[in-house]
């Protein structure tokens, strides 16, 4: 009998302990994959109007919810996730280069661990929450609360974590949060735990987590080093290091503290950049509630890196959050650069904000430049001198004749020196004035290089006028002094209006990256390329195009006539001086191969010289007129010498 009972009171305790054993195993496996769910992405299709649009921000700090809500002619982010960030906005999209379709594509990314808030829109990425270092609770594991009603315009394809929610087109989505300590999920990344799932909203990083350091600048403040080496556990003599020079006490009037936070792979930082990239170390420097600026003594910021090849350059950048509070601006302002070493680049900086260093991935250094730039600078000085030799030259010429094409000459003279007297000064310019400067004389050395482009184009025309209407007169000067001087000015008030077109440019020598030749001009940027190539590399094709025509038409005209052959060498040189005076620009197009070298320096010298082959094309006429006395080659109008050799042969 107690035989038989013992296999129906073995069941019970062997399912039980089945069961438990499975219980024993769902935990282990829970706490081997992840504990807290930390970051949110959230993506869809805004359906709206097709009018203005906007994009209305009202967040605060704690941890309850966050809603997405879309509208008409709105979409709307507000809720309460964040741990320092306040921000409550209504943003014109227009203002930021959003079409107004009908559909347009966004996504939202949360990342907890820096408070940081970002959403993209329409190909643009917006910063609603600058990242920072959290040392209290944050809000996490955000799970949408349900579905919201159907609607026209809305939100729809909805996806959370690239899971399709629905295609249905919702008012919103609302994504309740729960509060967790920041401090120890860090200290459980750091350590490598897999209790916290850490896979970032936007991308891969290494070390998700900032740390920063508190500084407190009491009374006879003399400086402090901070480094990033005591949060991150890294060697002293390879960690970012932050020097706060005594200057700082006395800039910082409302308090003495300075927070210095160390960033690591932040992608959002990365943003924008296709030819450049940015170092993965990021230093923030904030004073809260202040802003410093045009410090007396700079703050040095040491940056340890791998070898960079001497081809790419680098540069210190800062993202100034006042003047571009939601897209990540990387500018050189205020920094100054300079490398200590193969893997040490030292940024000295006069503001407080975000500082890395900025590689130039494709290297695009000039070589000889400094050789180019003497040349340059030579060249200009000479044409500066020949061009004002020849303006007084022909001022006495036009009281002893009324020569048609004196106007012309002098309009060359005036906008061919002054494009070399800009273009003399323009580097010492960039360095003592700075960019507010540069916007001015890259301007201004715009307009006079369109204006002497102009000018040798009037050149072209009057002389064509010569050859084939040779019994009309010309234009008057009046009309000339319209074309050549008001008709540049047009684009360049146009571009002067876009903005963001003209200010300093740096140009790479390729044996010395490191220490690039500043000169204003058109910045180095898609827009001010786009902006180039349409208005002097299109003025340049035209005018060499016409050059060339021009001096096959005399050819043709003249070749014929017995002054031609008894003056060939003469007038060839006339003639190939006259048309120099565009062709030489041409050779900018012929800048590639295994010439290229050659040609740069022909190009330079060429140009750099222009106004004095201006002043020796009338020495030359002058000379000549000397020498051949009464004949028609020795006629007061140089257009009176062309008008002779073309009039047609008399018959017989």
């Amino acid at each position: 009998m107690r035989g038989s009972l013992e296999p129906v009171s073995m069941e019970p305790l062997l399912t039980a302990g089945l069961r438990a054993a499975l219980v024993f195993i769902l935990l282990l496996l829970a706490a081997g994959t992840s504990e807290h769910d930390l970051y949110l992405s959230f993506c869809g299709t805004w359906r709206h109007d097709s009018g203005a649009l906007s994009l209305i921000v009202n967040l605060s700090t704690g941890c309850s919810e966050i809603s997405i809500s879309a509208g008409q002619s709105s979409l709307s982010i507000d809720g309460q996730i964040t741990a320092g960030c306040s921000r409550s906005e209504v943003i014109p999209l227009k203002q930021l280069g959003l079409e107004s379709q009908e559909e347009t594509r966004f996504c939202l990314y949360w990342e907890p661990l820096l408070d940081q808030l970002k959403l993209q829109v329409g190909g643009k990425n917006l910063s609603l929450c600058w990242p920072r270092s959290v040392q209290g609770l944050c809000c996490t594991d955000l799970s949408n609360s349900g579905k919201a009603p159907v609607a026209i315009y809305g939100i729809t394809d909805g996806t959370i974590k690239n899971d399709l929610f629905t295609h249905e087109t919702l008012e919103a989505y609302k994504f309740i949060g729960e509060s967790t300590d920041c401090k120890s999920l860090c200290d459980q990344q750091s350590r490598g735990s897999t209790h916290v799932n850490v896979e970032p909203a936007v991308g891969n990083v290494e070390h998700l987590c900032a740390h920063s350091s508190e500084v407190d600048m009491k009374e006879g403040f003399r400086g402090h080093n901070v480094t990033a080496a005591a949060t991150k556990g890294v060697p002293a003599e390879s960690s970012t290091t932050v020097h706060l020079p005594p200057a700082l006490k006395t800039a910082a009037t409302k308090t003495s503290k300075v927070v210095c936070t160390f960033f690591n792979n932040n992608s959002l930082f990365q943003e924008g950049h296709k030819e450049n990239r940015l170092f993965n170390e990021v230093v923030g420097i904030t004073v809260e509630n202040e802003v410093i600026a045009n410090l007396s003594e700079p703050i040095t910021i040491d940056f340890h890196h791998d070898v960079i090849p001497q081809l790419h350059s680098k540069k210190c950048v800062s993202w100034d959050t006042r003047k571009d509070p939601l897209q990540v601006n990387w500018l050189a302002d205020g920094c100054e650069t300079r490398q200590k070493g193969a893997k040490h680049t030292e940024c000295l900086c006069n503001h407080l904000t975000y500082f890395s260093v900025l590689v130039q991935m494709e290297p695009r250094p000039v070589r000889h430049l400094l050789a180019l730039t003497a040349i340059t600078s030579l060249g200009c000085a000479v044409s500066v001198i020949s061009c004002v030799a020849v303006f007084i030259f022909l001022c006495r010429k036009s009281r002893r004749c009324k020569e048609q094409s004196i106007p012309i000459h002098m309009g060359l003279a005036v906008s061919l020196g002054l494009l070399n007297l800009l273009f003399f000064f323009t580097g010492v310019l960039a360095n003592v004035g700075g960019e507010r400067l540069c916007v001015w004389v890259g301007a201004g050395l715009h307009y006079t290089l369109l204006s002497s482009f102009t000018w040798m184009g009037v050149e072209v025309f009057h002389t064509f006028w010569m050859v084939h209407v040779v019994f009309s007169p010309s234009p008057k000067a009046c009309v000339w002094n319209l074309v050549g001087f008001a008709l540049p000015a047009l684009p360049v008030f146009i571009l002067a209006a876009v903005g963001d077109i003209y200010g300093v440019r740096e140009v790479v020598p390729s044996d010395d990256v490191s220490n690039p030749y500043r000169m204003c001009w058109m910045k180095d940027t898609p827009k001010a390329l786009l902006a180039h190539y349409f208005t002097n590399m299109t003025a340049v094709a035209v005018l060499v195009i016409s050059g060339l025509v021009m001096l096959f038409l005399v050819y043709r005209k003249i070749r014929i006539r017995d002054e031609w052959r008894q003056n060939r060498v003469a007038f060839l040189s006339i003639w190939g001086l006259s048309c120099l005076y565009g062709t030489s620009w041409g050779l900018t197009f012929l800048d590639f191969g295994p010439l290229s070298d050659v040609i740069l320096f022909l190009s330079c010298v060429l140009n750099a010289f222009q106004g004095f082959f201006l002043m020796l094309r009338f020495y030359m006429l002058a000379w000549m007129r000397k020498q051949a006395g009464g004949s028609a080659l020795g006629s007061t109008s140089t257009g009176s010498t062309r008008q002779h050799m073309l009039q047609a042969p008399e018959k017989s």
